[in-house]
């Protein structure tokens, strides 16, 4: 099994169709123990998830917008840790759908924290309890271009994967790789908080070169576990592409 021994790190977990709860059980069936983490008024939701897990999980506070959270973080999982996914975002109302020119700094500070910082935030508050071989796999939304509705949160999407890029740099000498997981669009609860998200969804699959599923998961998922194995020991700052190839085409 390719996670077989290994301590993997979940966040972002809300209910049975999130990415990060297929990466947990897709986790788990290749072997690995899986711990997961939510706060406040999500933990119920969490907590329900969990029970639709193959083995039982626990689960640890953590916002990692609240510096208590992320330094008791180390403590409070305990033991080592051989992978974090990194599945969190969030940007408010006015930051999306065609709020890029009205959105207030405040709100997209919020959306440029929660979306990009912390995945810094992250790894340094996971980094005492990782070793040598260590994997961190974030959850991205490629915007290497301009999205329709996407506005703030695409803004901070693009501070995301430079973000891994320089976690890739400054934590390699460590051993511990980082990398990025691009899925098209899922129906999930993060993507149907967007207003007009339906439009990726009707352009993907004409478009895409193996067609795309947006209630599919596993894709997603399996390169994530992948990428938190040891089968590519050699590869950090990447951004692969689970996509049905719709990046490498034109119009």
């Amino acid at each position: 099994m390719l996670l077989e021994g290994k301590r993997i790190l979940v966040t972002g977990v809300l209910n049975d169709s999130s990415i990060a709860f297929s990466v947990a059980r897709r986790a788990q069936e290749e072997g690995a123990e899986v711990v997961l983490t939510s706060f406040g008024r999500v933990m119920s939701l969490t907590q329900r998830a969990v029970k639709r897990l193959p083995e039982p999980a626990e689960i640890v506070e953590l916002d990692v917008s609240d510096p208590a959270h992320l330094e008791a973080l180390a403590g409070n999982v305990g033991g080592k840790v051989d992978g974090v996914l990194h599945a969190i975002g969030f940007a408010p109302e006015s930051c999306l759908g065609d709020g890029f020119l009205s959105a207030p700094w405040d709100d997209v500070a919020i959306a440029m924290q929660v979306s990009a910082y912390s995945l810094k935030a992250l790894a340094v508050a996971a980094l005492p309890l990782m070793a040598e071989g260590g994997s961190i796999v974030g959850l991205d939304f490629d915007n290497t271009q301009a999205w329709p509705v996407y506005a703030w949160m695409g803004v901070a999407k693009s501070a995301f994967e430079s973000t891994a890029r320089y976690l890739a740099r400054e934590l390699g000498p460590q051993g511990i790789r980082v990398n990025l997981v691009c899925a098209g669009p899922l129906r999930t609860v993060a993507a149907r908080s967007i207003p007009g998200f339906d439009q990726f969804e009707e352009v993907w699959n004409s478009r895409a070169p193996l067609g795309w599923d947006i209630r599919d998961n596993e894709p997603a998922a399996n390169a994530c576990v992948a990428l938190l194995s040891d089968l590519f020991p050699a590869t950090t700052g990447e951004m692969l592409h689970v996509d049905g190839g719709f990046h490498a085409v034109g119009a």
